[in-house]
Parts: C-alpha cells; sequence; structure tokens
C-alpha cells in the first residue's frame, strides 16, 4: 500500500513557476513508477509527465515538454513537478500517481495502469 500527498499547488501569474511536491509513505518507493497527471474542469483526466524507477528515464506530454521538468528522491520518497513558463492552460487539478508494475514506456503514459493516487493539489494560472 503506498499513500501519496500532494503539495506545492497554488495561484501564479502566466509565466510564472510553481514547484508540486508528493510525497510517499511505505518502503517501496524506489520500487514504484512515478508519474504526474492534470485534469481541468470540464476535461478528462491527461498524463503530464512520468519517471523511471531509478530517475534515468522520464517522459513528457507535448503540451508540457521544455516547461516541465518531472524528478524524484528516493531517499526522501517523493517526486517533484518543477513547473515554468506556466500558462493558463496548465490550470487544472495535478494528481500524483505510482505503480510498481508498469514495465513500457507508453504504460507510464496512460493512467489505468497506475494503482495509487494522491488527493490532487489545484494550480491556477492567471492571465
Amino acid at each position: 500500500q503506498v499513500q501519496l500527498v500532494e503539495s506545492g499547488g497554488g495561484l501564479v501569474q502566466a509565466g510564472g513557476s510553481l514547484r508540486l511536491s508528493c510525497a510517499a509513505s511505505g518502503r517501496t518507493f524506489s520500487r514504484n513508477i512515478m508519474a504526474w497527471f492534470r485534469q481541468a474542469p470540464g476535461k478528462e483526466r491527461e498524463f503530464v509527465a512520468a519517471i523511471s524507477r531509478s530517475g534515468e528515464s522520464t517522459s513528457y506530454a507535448e503540451a508540457v515538454k521544455g516547461r516541465f521538468t518531472i524528478s524524484r528522491d528516493n531517499a526522501k520518497n517523493t517526486v517533484y513537478l518543477q513547473m515554468n513558463s506556466l500558462k493558463p492552460e496548465d490550470t487544472a487539478v495535478y494528481y500524483c500517481a505510482a505503480d510498481t508494475g508498469i514495465t513500457t514506456a507508453e504504460r507510464m503514459k496512460a493512467e489505468g495502469y497506475y494503482d495509487y493516487w494522491g488527493q490532487g493539489t489545484q494550480v491556477t494560472v492567471s492571465s
């Protein structure tokens, strides 16, 4: 069982930055693929970024590539999402997700393969 708690959301002006954190409970954090998804009002939840167990491999949605950076600290059981050059269309609830069984790059982008989810943190970008 893994419990995930996100933090770091808030209100920021367009062009600004935020760093989201996701703290995980349990002793198996390093065995989990970690990812961030987001859900904007009236839209489906979508993939944002994912990171491999070691942190050596990352994957990003096209909409955030070059602006967002996912990283992890296995010693602190925490995954981060650094968000720069924020746009109003980045406004959403951001969710952290974890799973031990994902084995392919394509599955890292699919929410259906993640067993554990946080409660979400709101990010609002004003124009």
